[in-house]
């Protein structure tokens, strides 16, 4: 399996196998279309459910010994609410530990519930921790994430502006980010997660790996653009697709790696530590790594193809690889036919032929050094150390 895997990835980076991310763009873009219209239905209809930091409410921590199976019924009995009733919010943390809470309580109020919960999970009250979070909190780390977002946005455009030299490779990396946030917070307004300040840190951090993949592919369409530029061999289009296969699987790769982590504390902090920190930011960070892993292969690069099309230069290169390619198929046709004849073939009309060999140039036109094509067993032998 990894041999075949191995297979397939070098036969992408070397051209012999190539999927047409860049001529299926309008599929991407319809499918990402549809994700971010349910994203942002699922915002305005579900809403983020916004932990007890941002909106603001009281907490209850009831320490026990066992925590029966039907807990959560309990302590909605216990705090005087219903089943579906909304702002009582009742979750196991660890295994002895169960956490509720509620909107905004008086001091009589919260006394009276804790004595509620005490009596209904049968501990002394001490047992029962009574906590009471303000809103202005959560709105200041709100205001801070926001501050940081447009900071980080700022310096992204700024930042690959003056690294690639083109603005509008700037403009595509942006529109991923806004892609990968949209999405993932669309998923967790769906879901129902619960955002807290950890999932905050991890929308961010999230958007600093989706734009590392990006980079890295990037930077791979920019030397083989040059290249197509240099030789007029290939139009930006075909260029900027190889460049997609050829770090297709290093992007999978990479993605692979990093979620391997991320799914161990994930699946042991759910089972075994309950809601906290490590599972809020676990959550988001393989949500936001499987989004940045879609859209630095299928959404950057083509979205960049699309910005460019018109470029002069861009529409004069499709022109000179248009000719180039339309000569190629020519002698190509004409060396096949004069091989059914029985005639001499000369080599330069093959495709992969002793011409092209001896030449030693990649699919992109680069020249390859004699020695790097003969191998290590044709390499010039050191001279002697008697002899030097």
């Amino acid at each position: 399996m990894s041999t075949s895997f191995a297979d397939f990835g070098n036969d992408l980076y070397t051209g012999k196998r190539s999927i047409p991310v860049v001529a299926s763009r309008r599929r991407f873009y319809l499918g990402s279309l549809v994700l971010i219209v349910v994203a942002l239905l699922g915002l305005g209809v579900q809403h983020l459910n916004l932990g007890l930091e941002f909106r603001g409410g009281s907490e209850f921590r009831v320490a026990t010994t066992s925590v029966p199976s039907g807990y959560e019924k309990t302590a909605r009995d216990a705090v005087g609410a219903s089943e579906g009733e909304q702002g009582v919010n009742v979750t196991l943390v660890g295994n002895n530990t169960v956490r509720v809470q509620t909107e905004k309580l008086t001091d009589t109020d919260s006394q009276q519930v804790r004595g509620s919960l005490a009596k209904a999970f049968g501990v002394p009250e001490d047992n029962v921790s009574a906590t009471f979070i303000g809103p202005s909190w959560g709105a200041s780390v709100s205001g801070q994430a926001l501050r940081a977002l447009v900071i980080f946005l700022i310096a992204v455009v700024l930042m690959l502006s003056i690294y690639f030299r083109n603005w509008k490779m700037a403009l595509a990396s942006l529109v991923a980010l806004v892609h990968d946030l949209v999405i993932t917070v669309g998923i967790y307004a769906l879901v129902g997660f619960e955002v807290s300040p950890a999932t905050m840190i991890g929308f961010l951090t999230v958007l600093g790996y989706s734009l590392y993949d990006t980079v890295v592919v990037f930077d791979k369409v920019r030397e083989n653009t040059n290249e197509a530029f240099a030789n007029g061999r290939m139009t930006y289009a075909q260029a900027a697709n190889l460049a997609v296969n050829q770090t297709m699987v290093r992007s999978i790769n990479t993605t692979v790696i990093g979620l391997l982590p991320i799914t161990a504390v994930l699946v042991i902090g759910s089972i075994f530590l309950g809601p906290g920190v490590l599972v809020d930011l676990s959550l988001v960070l393989f949500v936001g790594i499987l989004v940045g892993a879609y859209s630095s292969i299928f959404i950057a690069t083509p979205v960049l193809v699309s910005l460019r099309r018109k470029d002069a230069a861009v529409v004069d290169l499709a022109r000179r690889a248009e000719r180039t390619q339309a000569k190629k198929a020519r002698d190509v046709a004409a060396a096949e036919e004069a091989s059914a004849r029985g005639e001499a073939v000369p080599a330069s009309t093959l495709v992969g032929g002793a011409a092209e060999r001896e030449e030693g140039e990649t699919l992109t036109g680069r020249t390859v050094h004699q020695y790097a094509r003969s191998g290590p067993r044709n390499q010039p032998r050191r001279t002697p150390k008697s002899k030097r």
